[in-house]
Parts: C-alpha cells; structure tokens; sequence
C-alpha cells in the first residue's frame, strides 16, 4: 500500500481505502463488516469513510462496533463522517434535514461520535453545499468541531470549486480553521469536477481529494452489460434512481471495449478503472466499496495494475472513454 498527504495538510491516507456506503446494514452485518476492514487493514488500508445518512445511522453503529471488536490502535486508522441530509427526516424537522446550519452541525457530529463510539473523527465533510445558510456561519460550525478536538479535518462533498473557494476564504480571513479535502465523484465517465473544475485550487489552497465511486456504482464493472442483475445495486429498490445510468447501453458498450485492454495487463475491468483513478496525482484516495471479502481483495489488487498503465494504455482508455465523460 501506498499513502498519499491530503492535499497540503499533513495527514496521510491510503491511496485505496474502504467506505460504507450502500453495504453497511443493507448488505453487510458488524461480523462482516469486522472481516472486511481487518482484511483491508492488513493490506495497507487506514482510511475508512462513513456518513451520518448511510442506512440511517445504522452504517456509523455497524463501524462502530467493528472497530470496537477490532481494537486497533488509534492512531492508526483514519474515519470519516459526513453531514447535510440528517436523520430526521419528518416534516418537523427543519432544522435537522437538508441543511449545514450551526444548530445542526453541532448536534450531528455529537451523535455520530456516540454512534462511532469514538471520542472524535478524523475527518468530517460537508456532505452537499447548502445555499441557505450563510457560508460564514457554516464555516464557523466546521472550525469549531475541530477546537472542540470532535474532528481533526473538515472539508465538503460535491461542492463547486467557487463554493469550496469562498468557504476557504472566509476561514482565512477569520482565523478559522480550513476546508482541507474535497470529495467528489470520479470515474471513467464522470470526470470534469477533479480534472477542469478543481484545478486552479489544487495549488491555490492545497485542496486534497477523497473520490467515490471509481466503478460507476458498478458499472465499471462490466456486470450491467446484459441488464440488472439479482443482487445488485442496481437491483435494490432504494437505489432504483442509478438503474438508468447503470444500464446505459452505450457506456455498457465503452465497458466492454475496456474489457480486452484489462486482459493486457492481467487485469479485470474493474481493477482497471479504479486503478486509473489512482493515477490522477491529485487524487489523495480513491474509496472504494465491497460487500464481500474477495470483492475487497479483488479491488485492491488495483494497485498492482496501476503500476502496470503505461502512457500508451491510458491514451487508449481515455480514447474510449472521454467521449461519454461528463
């Protein structure tokens, strides 16, 4: 395994780590979840992302309890959490939902930190931007998590680069501490954000990147190329929203071209397109998810192939792909 400084902050995080999204409690139970991360941790992996929305809290409780069972040192691995939705979701709670309003923020991280069982996170996100709310008051709640000692990094999740710029510019003109971290989708087909639209801040602020979703939610796979299979994301009813995406016939077809280049290198498509997220060099981590052990071992064997991408295969991956990106 190999790390990688978040950005221009000191922390280092593993180039793959492991996240909860979709699997915790939908998928996978605190014994496997124990499986899992101890397998990813004897790899390498010390980075660890959750969020306060995943499975409605339940996804920060089966970690929790992992990492209990687990009894690692703490200053070893690396959790993250991630705030906007809420849990509440009832019609009364409009202070609770949709929102990075200082009320909220100061709440949520203390029940993500019970439900963690942890007396604070590593990292802790903006989990969407929220128009709403004064940008000065929602910086100021940031900051002060991180006096408070609750967390020791903050950053946003799919903000636009004026977004993230202008939050970094009220911390700097307060004394506050910083947005450090970003973390946007990115993948094959999903590529403008970390490649055009973050550029100027990668040096201007030292923004560091966690990216999700490097497979597409399973697209990159290759495992939607003959429709929806039983068992898949793309068949949970809770999920039915990426169902027209996931079946796209002509990224399908893309997937399928990608599948003989893999093959070159001794890889699966799927090893391919995380490794070729890896080789972004502003991408801090790349997050990846498994909902079974050899899953995880699979997709970890990424690092190895992307070692493996030579200049020539990636003009011929980024050939195929770029016309579909986004």
């Amino acid at each position: 395994m190999r790390y990688r400084r978040l950005g221009h902050a000191g922390l280092k995080v593993s180039e793959l780590s492991l996240g909860s999204w979709v699997t915790y409690h939908n998928q996978v139970d605190v014994d496997a979840a124990v499986e899992m991360m101890a397998a990813a941790y004897d790899a390498g992996v010390n980075f660890f992302d959750n969020a306060e929305v995943y499975a409605g809290g339940r996804s920060e409780e089966i970690m929790g309890a992992a990492l209990k069972r687990l009894g690692w040192p703490r200053l070893n691995y690396v959790v993250s959490t991630k705030f906007f939705w809420g849990l509440d979701r009832s019609g009364d709670a409009v202070n609770r939902k949709d929102t990075l309003n200082r009320k909220y923020l100061m709440q949520a991280i203390d029940g993500s930190l019970k439900r963690f069982g942890l007396d604070h996170v590593d990292l802790v996100y903006c989990h969407r931007p929220d128009p709403a709310t004064p940008i000065e008051e929602t910086v100021r709640a940031m900051s002060d998590m991180i006096t408070q000692g609750k967390a020791l990094y903050w950053g946003t999740s799919e903000w636009s680069a004026a977004d993230i710029r202008a939050a970094w510019e009220v911390a700097e003109r307060h004394h506050l501490h910083k947005p450090v971290v970003e973390q946007p989708q990115y993948h094959l087909f999903h590529r403008r954000r970390v490649e055009q639209e973050y550029v100027r801040l990668y040096e201007d602020i030292g923004l560091g990147l966690t990216t999700w979703s490097p497979l597409a939610s399973g697209l990159l796979s290759g495992k939607y190329r003959d429709g929806v299979p039983p068992g898949s994301r793309g068949a949970m009813d809770n999920l039915a929203f990426l169902r027209d995406g996931l079946t796209d016939r002509a990224k399908n077809d893309t997937v399928a071209q990608l599948a003989p280049i893999a093959a070159e290198i001794g890889a699966t498509t799927a090893q391919l397109a995380i490794a070729w997220c890896t080789r972004h060099p502003r991408v801090s981590s790349v997050i990846t998810g498994a909902s079974r052990v050899d899953q995880l071992r699979s997709n970890l064997g990424a690092l190895e192939v992307a070692d493996r991408l030579s200049a020539e295969l990636m003009a011929r991956i980024d050939a195929l792909t770029a016309p579909l990106a986004q």
